[in-house]
């Protein structure tokens, strides 16, 4: 560990001392996952134990001048978001346990600095909590992210790939002779390198760790490089960086010692943050905290929440997000026994809990293997959901289960022929330059689509102009972080096999160059203002004149402030001139028509495949479609209640056994070699197969006086269309219902 951490270590000791806690052991039963329509996996289920009898309250509870400090950080982070984020919501938050020990393991990483923060920020509004998140050293050492690391009790791990340093000589490796095997030129393995130590190519094209040192010019590794162009580098002979074994023990005692005093731990498993629309690999480094605190400390029942980081359009701004918390995990005792035996079976018991870890991962997120695979599921939500506006939460789980039942039938005819006609869609929109909700805007008659289009005009100029005051006076600031944060994405970028635009970093520099900049800018304003006021004496009355820097400053951010929420509205008014425009114009009058056709097929043919193939994926398919067609965000709580159970016994079970870290634990060795995340560079970088991603989860930005799908057709077409649709879903049920009977007979 390096100074700075031991300084934490001694100067923070994470709140303060705490007794030992004592807790029921779980009850656990192995049973079958009926639910799960392949591989019916044969999962732990675990009845929940006995409440705590603790004398203290749980570490993170306790006031003292770190939990201010915490608390401090966190509102003031909120506030940013609340600027930054148009909607920030959780969902399955009262699963979060109120005390005792708990790892939060969330994923995908796709904000960098944003991500704790979020997860911080929902966890103690909504249980109370304070959750102290594992970050890189390096992180540590930065001034600002420091400070505010520090401040909310983070823990630093140093990792092996930080500590690089340029190394003597040049190394190449025979690949087809043995790619294990690096031949060195001019080296001194013997003097610079070490066992278990890293070796890493330059432009952070791979790291692999050495597993003999032979002589001062041959080292053997314990895997290849994976990485094509560090292949291609090796090759021809290339220049190299070396870097110490890291012994981690130090820090997984410490978290030990955290879960045993009842607190709470925040780790991203993933190993750093990308801009992939799938999760990457986990490392083992929760499953050895889990395994390791409950070996140290038996009664301290430590309980795993896995947590959903769903954004829409993450690194813009005023974009959305959604927090979803999945079930307590608790950890079979059975596996602890594995783990604390050694050998093979501690190996097996760090990748059973790490499975369950992924499997609890994957019930609280919406991943995709390609972009325009997400665009479908999108696509066809919209499509499904009609004309109802539906609350944030029930978006994502109406994506996610869309995403199951693609993933599962994506090779029936019915299937493949819905993702042609839906990228047909959205295609031709994509072509008028109009969005799927603004497609029955151009519905109306002629003389009501004028008179819209004149109303809203009027109203976009009115709102520029109250607007255009704070937009002039914030556009330093807009200028700064733009650009900053592209520049910063592009270092990330180079650095990274993993990331594919660098776009996880965006919103974490456009935040934290607004926080440095805006006080700054408004108080250089406040100060101009006063100068003035002093030269020309517009206000004599108000003296002495530091009053009237205060009241600048503070009009200053009002402004600016009122100017984003009439943007906000003038840009949605903006967004909505277009369909209406195109639809006085008679060369897209066929079009347009052609497109309102389209889309009404489409929907006939969605909801149909939807509701004769949902049943047969999910029991609650009924209650779930009843909630899809609620037309106010009042019934959240409706929702989380009715199908949060079926959801987490879906999960599909994924192995992990691919992990980088797991073939380390096979015997009763330090916790000094135990990985506790690291670089998810490492073992990713032959991934290339997913697709470029421009930007987050694909969401639309509606006019609130815009029309809804729908909205604008007659009474009549819409009774006969509704009435076909439901007479095609019955038939196409009862249709399944035989099949399902034949094949039950066969």
């Amino acid at each position: 560990m390096s100074s700075t951490d031991e300084a934490l270590s001694e100067k923070q000791p994470l709140l303060s001392p705490q007794e030992p806690i004592t807790a029921a052991p779980a009850e656990v039963a192995s049973t079958t996952d009926s639910t799960t329509p392949e591989n019916h996996a044969v999962r732990p289920t675990v009845t929940t134990p006995a409440q705590y009898t603790r004398k203290k309250p749980s570490i993170d509870k306790q006031t003292s001048i770190y939990t201010w400090s915490y608390d401090l950080v966190v509102w003031m982070f909120l506030k940013v978001f609340e600027l930054f984020f148009r909607e920030i919501r959780s969902r399955g938050a009262f699963r979060v346990p109120k005390d005792g020990p708990v790892i939060f393991v969330a994923a995908p990483h796709a904000n960098q600095f944003i991500d704790p923060m979020l997860v911080m920020q929902q966890v103690k509004r909504e249980a109370d909590r304070r959750v102290s998140f594992l970050i890189a050293e390096a992180s540590l050492k930065r001034k600002f992210i420091g400070l505010m690391a520090r401040m909310t009790l983070s823990i630093g791990v140093v990792r092996a790939q930080d500590n690089l340093k340029s190394a003597t000589g040049e190394i190449t490796i025979n690949f087809e002779e043995n790619p294990l095997k690096v031949i060195g030129k001019g080296t001194k393995f013997t003097k610079e390198a070490c066992v278990r130590g890293l070796v890493g190519l330059p432009r952070s094209l791979g790291n692999a760790e050495i597993a003999e040192i032979v002589s001062d010019t041959e080292i053997i590794l314990r895997k290849e490089f994976k990485s094509t162009k560090g292949k291609a580098l090796l090759a021809e002979g290339t220049s190299f960086k070396l870097a110490p074994h890291v012994d981690q023990s130090k820090v997984y005692h410490r978290v030990f010692s955290h879960l045993n005093e009842g607190g709470c731990i925040g780790i991203f498993p993933e190993g750093g943050s990308h801009d992939r629309s799938d999760l990457l690999p986990l490392k083992a480094g929760v499953a050895i905290m889990a395994l390791g605190a409950l070996a140290e400390h038996p009664d301290c029942n430590v309980k795993i929440v896995a947590v959903g980081m769903n954004y829409f359009h993450p690194h813009k701004f005023r974009s959305r997000a959604v927090l979803e918390f999945g079930h307590p995990i608790d950890i079979p005792p059975e596996l602890v026994e594995e783990y604390r035996a050694g050998g093979e079976t501690k190996r097996e018991a760090v990748k059973a809990v790490l499975d369950l870890v992924t499997d609890g991962l994957r019930a609280v997120t919406v991943r995709c293997s390609d972009w325009d695979t997400l665009m479908t599921i999108q696509a066809a939500r919209r499509l499904y959901s009609g004309a109802h506006k539906i609350p944030l939460p029930l978006v994502i789980e109406l994506n996610r289960r869309l995403l199951e039942g693609y993933n599962k039938y994506k090779n029936e005819p019915v299937i493949i022929d819905l993702r042609k006609n839906v990228t047909s869609y959205n295609r031709a929109l994509s072509d008028m330059g109009i969005k799927d909700h603004q497609v029955e805007t151009a519905n109306m008659n002629k003389f009501t689509v004028f008179g819209k289009l004149i109303y809203r005009t009027f109203k976009l100029i009115l709102l520029l102009l109250l607007a255009l005051p704070g937009t002039i006076l914030f556009s330093p600031i807009f200028i700064a972080t733009r650009l900053i944060s592209r520049k910063k994405a592009a270092q990330a970028l180079k650095a990274s096999t993993v990331k594919i635009q660098a776009n996880d970093v965006i919103a974490t520099w456009k935040v934290l160059v607004a926080m440095g900049l805006a006080p700054l800018l408004y108080l250089i304003y406040s100060l101009l203002a006063t100068y003035l006021e002093y030269k020309y004496q517009f206000l004599p009355a108000i003296r002495p004149l530091y009053i009237i820097t205060i009241l600048m400053y503070f009009l200053f951010q009002t402004i600016t402030y009122a100017a984003l929420l009439i943007g906000e509205t003038g840009m949605d008014i903006f967004k909505s001139l277009r369909p209406l425009a195109l639809a006085l114009s008679p060369r897209y009058a066929d079009t347009l028509s052609k497109l309102r056709e389209q889309r009404q097929n489409l929907v006939l043919q969605v909801t149909e495949v939807v509701n004769s193939l949902g049943p047969e994926l999910y029991p609650d398919f009924k209650d779930i479609n009843k909630l899809a067609n609620l037309s106010h965000e009042d019934d959240d709580d409706e929702f989380e209640h009715k199908s949060h159970h079926t959801r987490s016994k879906r999960s599909e079970s994924v192995s992990s056994s691919g992990s980088h870290a797991l073939s380390r634990v096979t015997s009763e060795s330090s916790l000094a070699n135990m990985p506790l995340f690291g670089n998810a560079d490492d073992e990713t970088s032959s991934s290339t197969g997913v697709s470029r991603i421009n930007s987050g989860a694909h969401s639309r930005s509606e006019s609130r006086d815009g029309a809804k799908s729908y909205g604008h057709t007659s009474a009549t077409e819409r009774g006969a269309f509704e009435s076909e649709v439901s007479q095609r879903i019955r038939d196409a049920m009862e249709e399944r219902a035989r099949q399902r009977g034949t094949d039950y007979e066969d």
